[in-house]
């Protein structure tokens, strides 16, 4: 890996249009990550904010009707899944598949080799050491099958853990906090800003903003009904812990009503 693909770079969605089963989910999607930041992605449940996450990471059952997504100016529309996780990209599971008889360590080693980051038995068990460490998980672990009679807390700090030794140049965060206690959440939140920055953009997708008083965002996005209608500052989280989303979607989706104009018009005027 060069020192190049080593870093952090922009991703950039122009106008993405996606299908799921014929039926279009996302209606032309706007979304700028800049390298090295972390963005939060929120809006209610059936925005589409899952749709963005598994369209970006090349799941085969999300057609693209529409529009562009690169990676470092990589054309990311043009890989298969493996092809864009080889480019850097890497996605924490809503809910993560268990994969009996695959142990966490031979399941990490082979990802790695699978990258081209493969190291020597010994380094390797050292990293792996220190990052579960860090995420305070216990070295049973090492043993135990992918996700197989995991809690719920476990499969998220699992996830984390992955995200650690893989470092890629863009994790996309799935509702990461569904499901987990107070204490989970602060150290998983606590592990990804330990490794955000110069070296890896956050795309954290949420619909509650409680795991963002731990993992500060640069920049709130507000995704409703395929659309991203608003962005901002960590404010905007904060408006929606008091408020909900009705006093943010509301407004424009009326706006766009009175005036006979679409609602991508009215998101342009917002936006500028």
């Amino acid at each position: 890996m060069t020192d190049h693909q080593a870093l952090a770079a922009d991703l950039v969605v122009d106008g993405l249009s996606v299908a799921v089963d014929g039926k279009e989910i996302l209606r032309g999607v706007d979304l700028t990550v800049p390298a090295g930041e972390v963005h939060a992605l929120m809006g209610p449940n059936g925005s589409g904010k899952s749709t963005l996450a598994y369209t970006l990471s090349g799941h085969p059952k999300y057609a693209v009707t529409g529009g562009t997504a690169t990676f470092g100016g990589d054309d990311l529309l043009a890989l298969p899944a493996d092809a864009r996780a080889r480019l850097g990209l890497f996605l924490c599971f809503q809910y993560p598949t268990a994969i009996p008889g695959v142990t966490t360590v031979n399941f990490m080693r082979a990802a790695l080799r699978a990258q081209g980051k493969e190291m020597p038995a010994r380094e390797f068990i050292r990293r792996l050491n220190e990052e579960m460490a860090a995420l305070r998980i216990d070295e049973s672990f090492r043993a135990r099958y992918i996700n197989d009679g995991f809690s719920g807390g476990e499969k998220k700090r699992a996830e984390i853990l992955q995200m650690a030794m893989l470092r890629p140049r863009l994790s996309i965060l799935d509702e990461t906090d569904s499901g987990l206690d107070v204490d989970a959440l602060r150290t998983v939140a606590n592990g990804v800003t330990r490794l955000a920055g110069p070296d890896m953009s956050v795309l954290v997708i949420t619909h509650y903003p409680r795991i963002l008083e731990y993992l500060k965002p640069d920049r709130v996005h507000i995704l409703n009904q395929g659309r991203v209608i608003l962005s901002g500052g960590p404010e905007l989280a904060t408006q929606i812990e008091r408020e909900g989303y009705e006093p943010i979607i509301g407004p424009i989706a009326a706006e766009a009503g009175a005036s006979r104009t679409s609602l991508t018009g009215v998101v342009a005027e917002a936006q500028a």
